[in-house]
């Protein structure tokens, strides 16, 4: 079976729900000559495609192979692990044949190097699809219509609310202690892209909610900076759930700009250290600090 892909599709690849949950699912139409599907993927993290269709495992052609240091390829599976030297941003064509001549007989897809996010599973079809992905198709949409209505109620329930230190009250963000923080400047591991620098660093937690507030210096003589997405793991690769990347206007070259991530972290977890990472929209500069507490 065909699995493994998150990503966008580029073109004309059909794609619909995955019989494993979580994967993302391809279907090859016989006339889809030509189609590219995009696929993200990351230095050190494993993507997996599974097919439904055995491989020509001597013809896999993947451009840019000496940046990988995993290129796995069993009787129907494709398994990709990019290496540190591959640069988010980047773009390597991917190009499988199938053994058995039947169409489509190729599939391609463009694997775009992301700083921190890879798409963990694919399957990949060329068959007519069976009652039992229908039926998984059903269970995904009703999975995902629940986590909808979930998020439709939080948001109503925050725009009922009044605004400022009266919401966060009525909503339960503060409990007697209010509101704790702490310099982390001295204390965090910074790696950041040569022209990008996070001179302070501040955390803050609440009842319910975790924040990092982040000051980044963008060199004189490149690009302005903008914050497009963060991650935030603890040691044992467990992830806060991320409610917002907040920043007022993009850094311009020379200049201090404020980055201010925040996580839903009740008490129980926020038991750090956690490692926070941030990446700009389709380029490669990102910071990553490392050893972020709470208070």
């Amino acid at each position: 079976m065909a699995l493994f892909l998150s990503g966008s599709a580029a073109t004309a690849q059909l794609e619909v729900s995955s019989s494993v949950p979580g994967a993302r699912r391809i279907e090859l139409p016989a006339e889809g000559a030509g189609s590219v599907s995009e696929v993200a993927v990351s230095p050190g993290l494993s993507t997996m495609l599974l097919f439904d269709s055995e491989l020509q495992r001597e013809a896999i052609e993947l451009e840019g192979r000496q940046r990988f240091s995993l290129v796995d390829v069993g009787q129907a599976t494709l398994r990709l692990v990019p290496s540190a030297s591959a640069i988010p941003g980047e773009r390597f064509k991917l190009v499988v044949r199938f053994r058995d001549g039947a169409a489509p007989v190729t599939a391609v897809f463009l694997l775009k190097v992301h700083p921190a996010k890879a798409e963990a599973t694919i399957e990949v079809y060329r068959e007519q699809r069976t009652i039992e992905t229908y039926q998984q198709e059903v269970r995904d949409a009703r999975a995902e219509v629940s986590r909808c209505k979930e998020e439709l109620t939080r948001l109503t329930a925050e725009h009922r609310a009044p605004g400022g230190l009266t919401g966060i009250l009525a909503n339960g963000g503060l409990d007697p202690h209010g509101v704790s923080g702490q310099v982390l400047t001295r204390t965090v591991a910074k790696t950041a892209a040569n022209e990008l620098a996070a001179p302070f660093v501040k955390s803050y937690r609440s009842s319910k909610l975790a924040a990092v507030d982040v000051w980044v210096d963008v060199k004189t003589g490149t690009l302005p900076w903008t914050a497009e997405g963060a991650t935030l793991k603890g040691r044992s690769g467990e992830a806060l759930k991320i409610l917002k990347v907040w920043q007022s206007e993009p850094i311009l070259p020379g200049t201090r700009g404020r980055v201010i991530v925040e996580a839903e972290a009740p008490a129980a977890a926020v038991q750090g250290p956690f490692s926070l990472k941030l990446w700009e929209a389709d380029g490669p500069r990102s910071i990553t600090l490392g050893n972020v507490t709470f208070p």
